[in-house]
């Protein structure tokens, strides 16, 4: 139990399925209040009434589009209007496509970078201005081995999760002294539905299915440092074990990588 979520309101991006469900779940059963944030309604009140009927929890769920640019500022707007005490903000939502990158059509390119990238530069943005205004808070982006690894057919969305924690990394910095926390997590290859588009083929998925992670072990943790100060989570160990190696070794580490990941 984390006694530091009870009664705080964190905002979920990505909240419908997969790691942001069962974050949303896992801050409930802590005693705080999710705000969920994603484009499914349906899936939204769902999780809402289950989240009611087993915590006595009352969560809130807002439907957003986060590839909309004026969408995402109203949204956040009128979420902070209704909550005037946000306390924090999980960065969960994301894509990917694994593709040589002469073979990916630019729009998909695009995409990648409005919801990975700019989606979470300007939620962040927002809640970091609230945060400012009301004693501090905790933000958490889930990134990804793939921001200090890269592999064959992810250049693009491996550019992605580098810009996220680049940004991760210098907005700890520049809010240090301010009373917000910021923790990048970067993890490997978790069992959710990010893979239908990413993996069509399911090549993928089946190479690396004995060590994919498991979305409620991932919430988990996450959710347990919730409100204290950590830098990075990083799951699987091997995999970050791996990205120090990466730094220190890196024509061997990119033989290797070539050669184990381009599975995809």
């Amino acid at each position: 139990m984390n006694n530091r979520v009870t009664s705080k309101k964190i905002i979920v991006t990505g909240a419908s399925s997969g790691i942001g469900e069962r974050l949303v779940w896992h801050i409930a059963k802590n005693g705080g209040i999710p705000i969920m944030l994603a484009r499914s309604i349906d899936k939204l009140q769902d999780i809402q009434q289950r989240i009611k009927e087993s915590f006595g929890i009352q969560a809130y769920y807002y439907q957003l589009d986060l590839l909309d640019e004026e969408i995402r500022e109203t949204t956040v707007k009128q979420i902070l209007m209704e909550h005037p005490r946000v306390h924090g903000l999980i960065n969960n939502a994301g894509s990917g496509l694994f593709e040589f990158v002469e073979s990916m059509h630019f729009e998909e390119a695009k995409k990648m970078f409005e919801l990975n990238v700019f989606a979470l530069l300007q939620t962040t943005q927002q809640l970091v201005s609230h945060m400012l205004a009301n004693g501090g808070g905790h933000i958490i982006n889930i990134a990804s081995q793939a921001g200090k690894m890269a592999t064959p057919k992810s250049s693009v969305y491996a550019s992605t999760k580098h810009a996220v924690l680049g940004f991760t990394n210098a907005l700890r910095m520049e809010v240090a002294d301010r009373n917000i926390c910021v923790t990048a997590v970067n993890l490997g290859p978790v069992r959710t539905n990010f893979f239908v588009d990413a993996d069509p083929s399911g090549n993928y998925q089946t190479q690396v299915a004995a060590y994919m992670l498991d979305p409620d072990r991932v919430a988990k943790r996450v959710v347990n440092y919730l409100f204290k100060r950590k830098r990075e989570i990083n799951m699987p160990g091997w995999m970050e074990f791996g990205s120090k190696l990466y730094y220190l070794f890196p024509g061997a580490m990119e033989f290797i990588l070539k050669s184990q990941f381009n599975k995809k």
